[in-house]
Formats: structure tokens, C-alpha cells, sequence
């Protein structure tokens, strides 16, 4: 009789989670529901990063209950950081294909199915996303889509599409499907950039991983079937919260560029990043003026031109203490 550990899994689903006892629920009770999924073999994962409240009681109390077909396993994962979490996700899964939820994404009824199949129709794309919804515990503040982009909110149409990773256009982690063959074979071990860790708030893991897939030839491609529903509670639309937020999605930005560029051009990305955002810094700076003060958007974009604007000496101080 063939066991479970013997059985062919096509599709994984990857949970990354930190002290979320109480956001794991809802997410598990979707995967519970998911439709149109019956005929592929799947299974949920979830990767707990070293939490320390009761995340650990919370997936054992659903495991004894557990009477799904796909089987939900757990690992503990002591490395802090979302890019170690994800990493372990990898080594643990057994699906070809791995679909990443954070704990606070709540997927569509056939997020599984959409996600695998467009995963079989498309097998040049070594990582793909879809549509990621907010729904905010409070009303966000005026323009507030023009950062949608630093907190993984993605609407993009109805229409699939390939990214385009030389301009740094990607998807967030949030929702993300990868290829394991594609990862395995050209993800390090350890990646430069490694999350929100502690109190750095670097962000560029997620856009990391895919430049290693796009420099290998992979393409990274938007699935506008695949809909999550993206949890903003009321503190994440805060000017405490998003300001050092909007610097860590800056400071990456040299770096990235960096990871698929000849040696020649580095020294002209270097300056070009520089200067470049400390005309955008001087530009934003003239059109605000004292309204930085009270715009949150305006002063929000202002710390990512900053972030962006130091990003060349963050890498090259990344770059020393790697050699050192």
C-alpha cells in the first residue's frame, strides 16, 4: 500500500511565520477550502521562524484535527529572517512547484488550482505571482497607491505578462510561486539580503532571489488568476511604521542592480544611482517643501529616495564586511 511519504506531490504550499498564533487560523481554514484542487496532489507546510508566543500549539491543535487529503506538516526554522525561512520551505518541500502565503494573506478559494496550473502552462517561468488585494483594518491615507508597491500590493490587470527584473520590475514574496528546480540549482545558500530581521528594516530578499532566477534565464511572470487578500491592520499605516519602511525599500536598490551586471558597468550604476536619487531627493524635496511634514506619501517617497540615494555606500559597506 502506497504511504504518504511515497506519494508524488505537485504543489506545495510554504506558510513563512513569526509569532502568528493568531493569524495562522484564518489562513489554514481557507487552504481547508479550497476548490478545484481535488485532482493535484498538494500539501501545506508551515515555517516557524523562531517564534515565541504559541504559533507551535496552534498548527499541532489543527494537525490532530487535520482530515484533509493534503497533509499539513510543521518546521521549526531557528535562523531569524524571512529569507531563512524560505529557504528552509525549499529544502522541506516536496512539491516541483511552491507557492509562498504569509500568514497574513488570505487566498481565494482556487488559489491552489490557478497557482499549478498556470505553474504546467508555462514551464519557462521559474517564479510567478498574481493579484495581492488590501484590506485595511482602517481607511488608508489620501494617494496611498503610489506606494502600494513597498507593501506588497499588486494589481496589475487581467492580462499575464512577463516581469521585466532589468528595471527591477518584480513581485513581492507575498504570494509568490517558485520552481524548486529553478531555485535549487541558482539561489545561494545564503542569501546578502536577509529581511526584516531584528530592527533592520532592509526589505530586497524576495527581488534577491528572483534576479539569481532571471540571470540563470528563468522568465518571472504575473498570473492575474491567482488572488490573495493582503491584511494591513491599522499600526502598518502609520508614520512610525512605513517611514523606516520606505528607507529599507531603498537601500537595497544599488545591490539588486548589481546581481546581473557585468563587472564593467558596476562603477556606472554606482554613480548613476547616486546622483540620480539626489535629484529626486532635491526635485521632491523643492515640490513638497513644508507639506513633507504633514503628507505621509510625500515624506514616505522622500525616505526611499533617500534609502535609494545611499544605497551605493550600503552596498559597498555589505560588500566589505562579506570580505572581511
Amino acid at each position: 500500500m502506497e504511504t504518504i511519504s511515497e506519494v508524488t506531490i505537485d504543489f506545495t504550499v510554504a506558510i513563512p511565520t513569526y509569532n502568528g498564533a493568531k493569524r495562522l487560523p484564518a489562513v489554514l481554514d481557507r487552504l481547508k477550502k479550497q476548490v478545484g484542487s481535488e485532482t493535484i496532489a498538494w500539501e501545506v507546510i508551515a515555517i516557524d521562524n523562531n517564534s515565541c508566543d504559541n504559533t507551535a500549539q496552534v498548527i499541532r491543535d489543527y494537525q490532530e484535527n487535520w482530515t484533509e487529503s493534503f497533509p499539513l506538516k510543521y518546521y521549526r526554522e531557528t535562523q531569524q529572517g524571512l529569507a531563512f525561512a524560505r529557504q528552509r520551505a525549499v529544502q522541506e518541500a516536496r512539491g516541483e512547484l511552491i507557492g509562498f502565503i504569509d500568514d497574513d494573506n488570505w487566498p481565494d478559494r482556487n488559489w491552489v488550482r490557478q497557482a499549478y496550473d498556470f505553474g504546467q502552462k508555462y514551464s519557462k517561468a521559474g517564479a510567478y505571482s498574481g493579484q495581492i488585494h488590501a484590506d485595511f483594518e482602517v481607511q488608508p491615507p489620501e494617494n496611498f497607491q503610489r506606494i502600494h508597491r513597498c507593501l506588497a500590493i499588486a494589481e496589475h490587470g487581467s492580462q499575464a505578462y512577463k516581469f521585466d527584473p532589468d528595471r527591477l520590475q518584480l513581485p513581492p514574496g507575498a504570494g509568490l510561486v517558485i520552481r524548486k528546480k529553478a531555485w535549487l540549482e541558482n539561489v545561494p545558500s545564503r542569501l546578502t539580503l536577509l529581511g526584516r530581521v531584528g530592527g533592520a528594516k532592509i526589505a530586497g530578499e524576495d527581488y534577491e532571489t528572483l534576479l539569481y532566477l532571471h540571470k540563470a534565464g528563468w522568465e518571472i511572470w504575473y498570473n492575474p488568476q491567482m488572488h490573495i487578500n493582503h491584511q494591513i491592520p491599522r499600526d502598518r499605516l502609520e508614520r512610525d511604521y512605513l517611514l523606516p519602511i520606505a528607507r529599507g525599500c531603498g537601500l537595497p536598490i544599488c545591490q539588486l542592480r548589481m546581481i546581473a551586471a557585468p563587472n564593467w558597468q558596476k562603477p556606472a550604476i554606482l554613480l548613476r544611482t547616486l546622483f540620480g536619487n539626489l535629484r529626486r531627493v532635491i526635485v521632491h524635496r523643492i515640490k513638497y517643501r513644508e507639506k513633507i511634514e504633514t503628507d505621509l506619501i510625500a515624506a514616505f517617497e522622500l525616505e526611499f529616495y533617500w534609502g535609494s540615494m545611499m544605497s551605493p555606500f550600503y552596498f559597498l559597506k555589505q560588500r566589505f564586511l562579506s570580505k572581511s
